[in-house]
């Protein structure tokens, strides 16, 4: 399978433009699912009921993009639904089929938790024969909530991961790739938000070995994810077979 991410430099809160310049960046490209960034609408922002979508605006766009490019979008929007925001990535196939995660461990240092509502349950979707775990930015931290439990093969992050932190995100797509023998893709956003923060390019795919699979391009990271390479690895490396047993209590 080929995914193709793109390293946007989100335009502050500004939905209409943001969609423009994706759909310019992505025009001659071709992929069977395509990423886009945390937040990839408006920009990571606290602002909830100014930018939250209340009438799927963002969803809508991955629809229209999705269908016209006959490939799956992933990627997260702030969203209001019942008297509460949340974080939400969604994954879209080009038959308008929908699924959606919405951000379990929001980020206090920014005050995200008292903004939006964290989600409750993991999320994996099954597309062309992938299993992918749904993951937003600050999740990267909680190994626990990411525990491969033989239940997947890739793990999607998307991120506003800031420069100055930049190592640990390195670091740790890595690490989330070993530990559970699958496919890490992290997806970050370049450029300077409306809070002065910094965000240098930084998105990765690594294979189950720790290994960089990515290939960049401009604003383009792409990487192939070939099952029977994983499926032979993890036949040779059986380690998930060792894995602890646990629930988790939420």
């Amino acid at each position: 399978m080929n995914v193709v991410g793109l390293n946007l430099d989100i335009i502050w809160k500004n939905k209409t433009e943001n969609f423009k310049i994706i759909e310019n960046e992505l025009q001659n490209q071709e992929a069977d699912l395509f990423l886009l960034p945390e937040m990839f609408s408006t920009g990571f922002c606290m602002d909830a009921s100014e930018v939250s979508d209340r009438n799927e605006e963002s969803l809508e766009f991955l629809k229209k993009i999705s269908k016209e490019k006959n490939a799956a979008f992933c990627g997260s929007a702030p969203v209001e639904q019942y008297g509460k925001f949340y974080n939400r990535m969604f994954f879209v196939q080009p038959n308008g089929e929908t699924s959606f995660y919405n951000k379990r461990h929001l980020f206090s240092f920014s005050g995200e938790d008292k903004v939006y509502a964290p989600g409750k349950n993991r999320v994996i979707v099954e597309y062309k024969g992938i299993r992918f775990l749904l993951q937003i930015c600050y999740d990267l931290r909680f190994p626990v909530f990411a525990r491969n439990n033989d239940d997947y093969d890739a793990i999607l992050y998307v991120a506003n991961w800031p420069e100055k932190r930049v190592g640990a995100w390195e670091h740790l797509l890595k690490a989330r790739a070993i530990e559970n023998l699958s496919f890490v893709f992290g997806l970050n956003r370049i450029g300077i938000d409306g809070n002065d923060l910094s965000y240098q390019e930084s998105s990765h795919c690594f294979f189950a070995d720790g290994k960089e699979i990515s290939r960049k391009n401009g604003n383009i990271v792409s990487a192939e994810l070939n099952m029977n390479e994983l499926e032979d690895f993890r036949k040779h490396f059986q380690f998930l077979n060792d894995r602890d047993q646990f629930s988790i209590q939420i």
